[in-house]
Order: C-alpha cells, then sequence, then structure tokens
C-alpha cells in the first residue's frame, strides 16, 4: 500500500468510526466502485476522499473535481492529500485550478497547499500564479500569511525563473522570508550583462 494512502486510511479510518464501507473503499479494486460514490448522494466526506484519492493515485481524471474541492479545504491534512493525489492523476486542468485557487485572495489561508502544488507541477502556470501570491503577501507589511509568501518564495527558487527576481529582491527585505529570498535568488540564472 502507498504510504500516503496509508496515511490516509489512518486518518479516515477514525472519522469514520471504523466502518466496514470504509475499509472497502480503502482495498476495492473496482474503479467503477470507486467512481459511483463520487457521483452518488449523501456520501459522507471521508468517503468521497478515499474515492477521489484512489482514482486520481490510478490516473483516472473522474477524481479531478472532487479533488479540487478538497485542495481547497479548511483541513490541511485534506489538502495534502489532493494535492498528492493530483501530482500523480495527469489532469492538464490541474496546474490551472492549482493557480486559482492560489491566487483567490479571499481563500488565501489555505493557499498553500496549492502554491506547493504548483510548485511540484513545473507548469507553465506556476511562476506567474507564485509571482502574484508573493506579491500580494509583500504589500502589507502586516500581513498574517508569511508561511504562504515563504512558501511562494521557495517555490520561486525551485522553479529558478528569471522573471521572479525582482519580487525575489523585494522578498528579501523582509525578516522572515530573507534566508529564502538569498537561497532563491543564488538559484537564478545570471541576468544579461
Amino acid at each position: 500500500m502507498d504510504e500516503e494512502l496509508r496515511s490516509l486510511a489512518d486518518r479516515l479510518r477514525d472519522e469514520a468510526d471504523g466502518s466496514a464501507r470504509c475499509e472497502r473503499l480503502i482495498a476495492v479494486e473496482d474503479p467503477e466502485e470507486l467512481a459511483a460514490v463520487l457521483t452518488r448522494p449523501g456520501q459522507p466526506l471521508w468517503a468521497r476522499e478515499i474515492a477521489a484519492f484512489r482514482l486520481g493515485l490510478a490516473g483516472d481524471r473522474r477524481a479531478f473535481e472532487a479533488l479540487v474541492l478538497l485542495l481547497n479545504h479548511r483541513d490541511p491534512e485534506r489538502c495534502v492529500s489532493a494535492a498528492y493525489a493530483l501530482s500523480r492523476l495527469g489532469d492538464p486542468r490541474t496546474p490551472r485550478a492549482a493557480a486559482a485557487l492560489a491566487t483567490n485572495e479571499l481563500r488565501v489561508a489555505y493557499a498553500l497547499t496549492p502554491v506547493r502544488l504548483l510548485t511540484a507541477l513545473r507548469a507553465p502556470e506556476a511562476v506567474p500564479a507564485l509571482v502574484t501570491v508573493l506579491e500580494r503577501r509583500l504589500a502589507d507589511p502586516a500581513d498574517p500569511h508569511w508561511r504562504v509568501a515563504l512558501a511562494c518564495v521557495e517555490g520561486l527558487g525551485a522553479l529558478a525563473d528569471p522573471r521572479a527576481r525582482p519580487v525575489l529582491e523585494a522578498a528579501r527585505h523582509r525578516a522572515r522570508l530573507a534566508a529564502a529570498a538569498a537561497a532563491a535568488l543564488s538559484r537564478l540564472p545570471a541576468g544579461p550583462g
């Protein structure tokens, strides 16, 4: 069993009060049975999460919408599990969805996992989205979402795209971001001249 699936199963067994249905969804091999959980009304969240996660790992794109909803959940563990499954799903809509969630200013408190997913995907949407999020965080010196800003700095360093230079230079002036910004800048290709 995949380590992430094992972790998800342990967490959701508690939520499902050890139900036999939970055990069945963890073990079932039939993708149609899992997909039915996503379309049948009245399913508990834990059942939908297991089904979406398992389908995502299998590359079944029917999991996409459910995983995107879970990526934007208030529970960080659900977000992390959804990001893991989305990164393996291979759906071309994933980078756009992650960028939309990361840049949604009304949901910035939940942007950490979408920011990290964008970095992992290394898609064309990643750098513009991370730059946008970081610029917004830097605009207010009292912004409480410094962990999101730090994830953007680290992501931009990992992506090593020269378009990030101006915002990373600005981030060097924030105490919580300075070391990560300097490290990220050191990974960028040298500028012209």
